[in-house]
């Protein structure tokens, strides 16, 4: 990597790879509303992340270097604000409404996907750790989301980002698609429009796929589809204290264990949730905030997708998509029969 002058390290170049990354994220916003996307499943993270691979690797070197302080501020202060923010989403309300058999086949899916993953992917495929835990938290819980507050947590590469953001949306995509004419053919599978909702909301990846799933479906099974997802949202914030735990217990041997912090940003979506629940905001206010936090997360996607070159990606090769088809077919099998029960 280049050395940076001091000219070069200015709050002028700082502010550049900020801006480069709200740039992306309000380009993928204007994209993800065009009639041509609208019910693709294909989100504006996903596109802004899309949209910086493609810019980050048709630019320079030496333009990645002048833009680098900025980009890495909007992966790590603006992406955790961003997952703060991610709260005002929820309310205890709708986890109370939701009913126990929603609330446990969510929680026994992500324990078996994240139990499948690491074992799977560190022990089987022999993928590095980290990246097998993205891929887990990505396919678990809520895609994109999931995996940039995760990779807070395991110290990710921006590679090992990539990739697992990359699997989801490849499953994720073709799951989405697959959903709607299952329940065309079988509506009863699980017993009723509802059942088939909440194994559809407990199994597919992003918030967006479910949206897009559910709207192909009758009002029933898309509503019970959307709930199911939120719980799963919900339950990002004790993944990520079970996560920061887990890993301080593995820590080497002979290695100090480092005490186990609650990061900031999940403090920070529990009080979203619980404020959203308590002390709503106005109407307008709320959407505001909400069209903040996606402008956030936005710009985390394209920093992120704009630090990541191609061949850190091709260097992995095929071992991340066994490991994701394994997830994929484990969330179908074990989520339908949770929820057939």
């Amino acid at each position: 990597m280049l050395v940076l002058s001091r000219s070069e390290r200015s709050p002028f170049f700082l502010l550049a790879g900020v801006g480069t990354s709200f740039l992306l994220a309000g380009l993928s916003l204007w994209l993800s509303t065009s009639a041509t996307l609208q019910g693709t499943g294909i989100g504006a993270l996903t596109l802004a992340m899309l949209l910086g691979l493609l810019a980050g690797n048709l630019t320079s070197e030496r333009i990645h270097d002048l833009l680098g302080a900025g980009l890495q501020f909007c992966k790590q202060p603006v992406l955790r604000f961003g997952v703060a923010l991610y709260g005002l989403r929820l309310t205890v309300q709708q986890v109370q409404a939701l009913g126990v058999q929603a609330f446990v086949i969510d929680a026994l899916l992500i324990l078996s996907t994240m139990r499948l993953a690491i074992w799977l992917g560190t022990r089987v495929l022999r993928l590095e750790r980290e990246t097998a835990i993205l891929i887990g938290a990505g396919h678990a819980i809520c895609g994109a989301a999931a995996i940039l507050a995760s990779a807070g947590v395991v110290k990710g590469r921006n590679d090992q980002v990539a990739i697992a953001i990359a699997c989801v949306v490849l499953f994720g995509t073709l799951g989405m698609l697959l959903y709607p004419w299952l329940f065309t053919l079988m509506p009863t599978l699980f017993g009723d429009s509802h059942g088939f909702g909440v194994f559809a909301g407990a199994t597919l990846h992003e918030v967006a796929q479910v949206v897009a799933a559910g709207q192909a479906m009758d009002p029933q099974a898309a509503e019970a589809a959307i709930v199911a997802k939120l719980i799963r949202v919900l339950l990002l914030a004790p993944f990520l204290l079970g996560l920061g735990f887990w890993l301080a217990r593995r820590s080497e041997p002979g290695r100090a264990v480092v005490p186990v912090r609650v990061p900031l940003f999940v403090i920070g979506f529990v009080v979203c949730m619980l404020c959203n629940s308590w002390l709503p905001l106005p109407q307008g206010l709320h959407q505001a905030m909400v069209g903040l936090d996606d402008l956030l997360l936005a710009a985390a996607m394209g920093a992120l997708g704009f630090s990541t070159r191609l061949a850190d990606l091709r260097k992995a090769g095929l071992k991340p998509l066994i490991l994701a088809f394994a997830l994929t077919a484990q969330l179908v099998i074990v989520g339908g029969a949770l929820s057939f029960i």
